[in-house]
């Protein structure tokens, strides 16, 4: 990957971007995972927040990306 894994939330939130790829959500992905660990967070507290949060995403978008997370939080471990 060419883009440095985001070490805290507003990291996270510096990836927007004109163009994005595959690779940059992939990053950022690791990322949301990375720094819901160090704050302590479950994978299911982890999930909640992003079922939750509908500023930018229906629930069938949501629900997916949650899926994706479980994915990388298993694979990360």
């Amino acid at each position: 990957m060419n883009y440095p894994i985001p070490a805290n939330t507003p990291e996270v939130g510096t990836f927007r971007q004109k163009f994005v790829d595959e690779e940059l959500i992939a990053t950022a992905i690791v990322g949301v995972v990375d720094v819901a660990r160090s704050k302590g967070q479950s994978l299911e507290d982890l999930i909640t927040e992003v079922l939750a949060d509908d500023a930018l995403l229906d629930y069938q978008q949501r629900h997916r990306l949650s899926e994706i997370i479980a994915v990388a939080w298993e694979s990360l471990v």
